[in-house]
């Protein structure tokens, strides 16, 4: 289950969340849509870096990411609209995208993947991801190209 909360003025296509969502989990997410402001006193809070950010997760707890039980929550994921825009118009490719993109990132760090320390796991799965709901270039390679 998928719980969103838009904090924001961007119109979010539910069904297609969820449908990436229900790809991958059936555990219960919580999704916060917001502005920079929002973004940023979050990643100075539980990252330590001042400033805002494209997308934040947070694990309910590392020890449950491969729980077999469903009913517990996975966790949730923070992204900022403001970065969604700026991509979109930036990239040229529409908002939803970019939105889908940033809560697949997430998603897969709430899933336990870590593309700063696995062997490209978590890139392979980002693809197969964009290659099935026809995305444009995922997070972690437009990071690898600039």
């Amino acid at each position: 289950m998928l719980n969103i909360e838009n904090k924001t003025t961007l119109e979010i296509n539910q069904k297609h969340l969820e449908t990436i969502a229900n790809s991958l989990t059936t555990r219960e997410i919580d999704l916060t849509i917001c502005y920079n402001p929002t973004i940023q006193q979050y990643n100075l809070k539980y990252r330590g870096k001042n400033s805002p950010t494209d997308v934040l997760s947070f694990p309910l707890s590392s020890d449950l990411v491969n729980s077999k039980f469903e009913h517990i929550p996975l966790g949730s994921i923070v992204i900022s609209a403001d970065y969604i825009i700026d991509s979109s118009e930036t990239l040229g490719h529409e908002l939803d995208d970019e939105l889908s993109l940033l809560f697949i990132h997430g998603l897969l760090h709430l899933l336990g993947y870590d593309h700063e320390i696995d062997s490209g796991d978590m890139r392979a799965k980002e693809e197969a991801l964009i290659q099935k709901f026809n995305l444009p270039n995922s997070l972690i390679v437009r990071t690898e190209k600039s």
